[in-house]
């Protein structure tokens, strides 16, 4: 098992971390006048600086890094990894300006992976081109979507249409205007077996029948420089059945492919969050005062930091094997490694998160600091992609049978005995 970075990783990572000094940090402070002047305040992808950054990453070769094979820039698992970490540290403006944003990555995967040659024309390619955005829209207010069997949002056959019917929300993008197609997911066929029942469909946003009713907000934070997070409502929507992404009843298993590599882009970012957070901690422990020292020489402050490096190595460590087994494995064979990422990183991030705040004391809770909002953006890891109890559930249930097959595999010194 060797997490060494190769050459095209490190020259990346080289590339990268300038273009994030040169570029990206100096462009922070515009980014968001921008989005103050929009007469769209959710259309953040519209902003100036955001297509001048846009191009220049283009130029540099920084574009599509999180997409393997032809289609993007062809990086493992293993190669993205410190990439997405990086962007990480600008976690608004960085992503997007590379093209590796969500919801649009896990998008352009499932494009990539099941959609015709039509509809790779007419959606993957505008997406890989920065065009357009776009939406995954799963989750209903009126179930428990940590159950994905539930989700009741109906996709019918009527001739050569699909009918829906169903409302959604925490729709990641969607309020932005730019975000030209939804990828819904719904149930097709109620009678079939549990797994069998759903699939996934594109809709234009502009199809009659689409409403987007309102917009979400995370702790108080619209999180209009992610496109929102909307509701969504479907009356009577017709789209044309070659709009459906592979068969019908394959929804979960397109899910599944969708998920497994989002959640791994979401944790590797995760980790650029906190070593964003510690840098700011030491510097606040160097430079305030307290009771006669710097916050630097408090036993208790000390301890945070400590504390914070060593949390922070460690799941970055079981991020990085992570994505070398699913290289090696794919999505499935690393299924136990995924959903321990995702366990693990957001509460290590919130832990690291809180520590900086409290080193800033009320400043921490401010908008002059990044912290506040990343505290509330990290926290919402808890639940997209699945909550944490749903994962400890499932991983638990895999130990618990693993140890149990293990108990009744003799072990290869009984073998000889029993010879």
């Amino acid at each position: 098992m060797d997490f060494t970075f190769d050459s095209t990783t490190e020259e990346l990572r080289t590339r990268l971390s300038a273009f994030m000094a040169d570029h990206i940090q100096p462009a922070e402070d515009r980014f968001r006048a921008d989005l103050d002047a929009l007469s769209d305040p959710w259309a953040w992808s519209q902003t100036p600086t955001l297509a001048r950054l846009r191009e220049e990453a283009r130029s540099q070769g920084l574009w599509n890094l999180f997409l393997p094979g032809a289609d993007g820039a062809g990086l493992t698992n293993l190669q993205y990894a410190p990439l997405a970490e990086i962007t990480g540290r600008a976690m608004a403006l960085a992503p997007p300006a590379v093209n590796c944003s969500a919801p649009d990555t896990g998008n352009m995967e499932v494009l990539s992976l099941f959609g015709t040659p039509e509809q790779r024309e007419r959606w993957l390619q505008p997406l890989l081109a920065g065009e357009i955005r776009s939406s995954f829209a799963m989750t209903e207010p009126a179930v428990a979507s940590s159950d994905a069997t539930n989700i009741a949002t109906r996709i019918e056959r009527d001739g050569e249409h699909y009918v829906l019917n169903g409302r959604k929300w925490w729709i990641t993008g969607a309020m932005n205007p730019d975000a030209a197609v939804f990828i819904v997911m719904g149930r097709t066929d109620p009678t079939a077996a549990r797994h069998r029942q759903h699939s996934q469909i594109l809709v234009p946003r502009d199809t009659p029948g689409v409403s987007v009713t309102r917009g979400m907000e995370v702790f108080g934070y619209d999180d209009r420089d992610h496109g929102g997070h909307a509701e969504i409502e479907f009356r009577d929507v017709r789209v044309p059945a070659d709009h459906l992404i592979g068969e019908e009843g394959d929804g979960f298993a397109i899910a599944q492919a969708r998920l497994g590599p989002g959640r791994i882009h979401h944790c590797m970012r995760a980790i650029g969050v906190a070593e964003l957070a510690i840098e700011l901690a030491c510097t606040r422990a160097a430079d305030r005062v307290a009771f006669g020292r710097s916050l630097g020489e408090q036993g208790m402050v000390r301890d945070w930091i400590a504390e914070a490096r060593v949390r922070i190595e460690q799941l970055r460590l079981l991020v990085l094997k992570t994505a070398w087994l699913m290289d090696r494995v794919g999505n499935r064979g690393a299924h136990s490694e995924i959903q321990a990422i995702k366990i693990a990183t957001p509460r290590t991030v919130e832990w690291v998160l809180d520590k900086a705040i409290q080193i800033h004391g009320a400043a921490g809770l401010s908008q002059d600091l990044p912290l506040a909002a990343a505290f509330a953006n990290i926290r919402t890891l808890r639940f997209a992609d699945g909550p944490d109890e749903v994962h400890k559930n499932a991983l638990a249930k895999a130990e618990i049978g693993r140890q149990l097959e293990a108990r009744h595999t003799p072990s290869p010194t009984e073998e000889q005995v029993s010879a």
